[in-house]
């Protein structure tokens, strides 16, 4: 009996299908699928990396579905944040928590803890306003109403951290972003600062603006922002700056009396003092008084320094969603810097802790990596070394599921530019994408996909450009990268 087998016409370009039916042996070829959308990008002067495979996960085997230049050193902007949550889940383990804490040497002494008070930073790159207030309120548990001596935030850990890229190097004195915020192990709110925009009864008023995160005035606010009738629109311009009153945030633009109140976030100066403005508010607000001034120190506590209050984070695997979705440079450069296992640890030692476990996969081939956000152009892999990566993980039993989840899916992933490409793109494949723009443009995406058959595949695409190409939007990558991976998904 002659066995037949009936693709979809637009699958069979290129393919042959052929059956010895005395033997009843079917042979398939591999259905025609490779880069060539993708690919017409280097007509433009791009270069591309990009690579395929799929994975068996019974022999541990995979099998190539197409490549352009897999091994070409490319930088992989925010892909770079794939490998520091395969580093640090392979270090730490999903359910690993990071402790901040309350110390001090002195004893309390009917209520007054005589010495300072201690702010030991964890590394938490998820610490909020609502940990410093547990802190505060487990430290009046533990029957401390007054401090008589200083607040002393810690950052022995990391910090200050020094900036290796211009938008960091800038933030000190300015910043208009969020992601630029400075780093430290005793940083909260993702060091940045958070400012409270709401209309005022009547047009023309400025609007009424206050901290999201204090009931006081912890910094300045010039606030330019000027009420404007209903239905008006509502634009605002903010930027932080850092002058002889400390950090100013700068606003300016309307906001419509009929609007809803919008949270704006700018990059603190100083990360950690940052900290011990909003943790001394907390326990202001908690009746404990500070008499003295607070201070940022990068000494470890002594060692007989007792434990008054502590906080953990969230667990890792859950800190790697909030990072890995919304591509959060701040807490990944955080994560990597937790890699480091010496105090006052920098970007690029934790980039080579992550280089160190690159190193440990067979066959990845060279890596360079200066942060683990990506932030910078320097970092540079390839796509067929990412997918080794993937791999490794996709065969890393207790770790996957944490991993995978921390990538979206285009049909539903927080980043509404990926929703884009065919049905079976959009419900088939959860990638991690990263974006650069300078000094030259990067668009990256990488992680896994699930064939026709339900088979596991990995595919990673890097793109870059030069200071000549012109400027390349996310549709020119994403719309040619849907169209191929439709072609390997549905021929498997």
């Amino acid at each position: 009996m002659t066995h037949f087998f009936k693709f979809p016409v637009g699958l069979l370009r290129g393919a042959f299908v052929f059956c010895v039916a005395t033997a009843t042996l079917c042979v398939s070829s591999a259905l025609f699928a490779d880069f060539s959308r993708l690919g017409q990008l280097q007509n433009k002067g791009f270069s591309i990396s990009a690579e395929a495979r799929l994975l068996d996960a019974d022999t541990g085997s995979n099998a190539l579905l197409g490549s352009l230049n897999p091994d070409s050193q490319l930088s992989p902007a925010s892909v770079t944040k794939a490998y520091l949550a395969a580093a640090v889940l392979r270090r730490f383990g999903p359910q690993h928590r990071f402790t901040s804490q309350l110390v001090s040497t002195g004893s309390i002494d009917n209520g007054v803890l005589r010495g300072d008070l201690v702010f030991e930073g964890g590394g938490d790159p998820g610490l909020t306003t609502e940990d410093l207030w547990r802190l505060a309120q487990r430290l009046q548990l533990a029957g401390v109403q007054e401090v008589d001596g200083a607040l002393v935030v810690s950052q022995w850990r990391f910090g200050p951290v020094e900036c290796i890229t211009t938008d960091r190097c800038n933030a000190r004195t300015r910043v208009t972003n969020t992601y630029s915020a400075p780093l430290t192990s005793a940083g909260v709110n993702f060091g940045a600062w958070c400012v409270n925009v709401a209309p005022a009864v009547t047009p023309g008023e400025p609007a009424r603006v206050g901290l999201c995160d204090s009931q006081q005035p912890l910094i300045n606010i010039d606030n330019q922002v000027v009420t404007r009738p209903a239905n008006s629109g509502t634009e605002i311009s903010a930027e932080r700056i850092t002058d002889e009153r400390g950090d100013v945030m700068r606003l300016s633009g309307q906001i419509s009396t009929n609007a809803t109140a919008r949270d704006i976030y700018r990059g603190a100066g100083d990360a950690a003092e940052k900290t011990a403005q909003v943790l001394l508010s907390m326990l202001n607000q908690a009746g404990i008084i500070v008499r003295d001034p607070w201070r940022v120190s990068s000494t470890r506590p002594p060692s007989n320094a007792q434990r008054l209050a502590a906080v953990d984070s969230q667990p890792l695997q859950e800190l790697l969603l909030r990072t890995m979705n919304y591509s959060n440079n701040y807490m990944a450069d955080v994560l990597a810097l937790n890699l480091v296992e010496t105090p006052q640890a920098q970007l690029r030692q934790a980039g080579q802790a992550i280089e160190a476990y690159v190193q440990s996969l067979p066959g990845h081939g060279p890596v360079t990596l200066h942060s683990g956000s990506g932030l910078t152009t320097d970092n540079r892999t390839s796509a067929h070394g990412v997918n080794v990566m993937l791999e490794d993980m996709f065969r890393q039993s207790a770790l996957f599921p944490s991993y995978v989840a921390s990538f979206q899916s285009p049909a539903n992933g927080v980043m509404r530019f990926i929703r884009r490409g065919s049905p079976t793109f959009q419900n088939h494949v959860m990638l991690k994408t990263g974006t650069l723009n300078q000094p030259f443009a990067v668009r990256a995406a990488a992680g896994y996909f699930r064939t026709a058959q339900g088979r596991w595949g990995v595919f990673t695409v890097l793109v870059n450009g030069s200071g000549s190409t012109p400027y390349l939007s996310w549709p020119e990558v994403l719309d040619p990268l849907s169209l191929d991976l439709d072609e390997m998904i549905l021929a498997n």
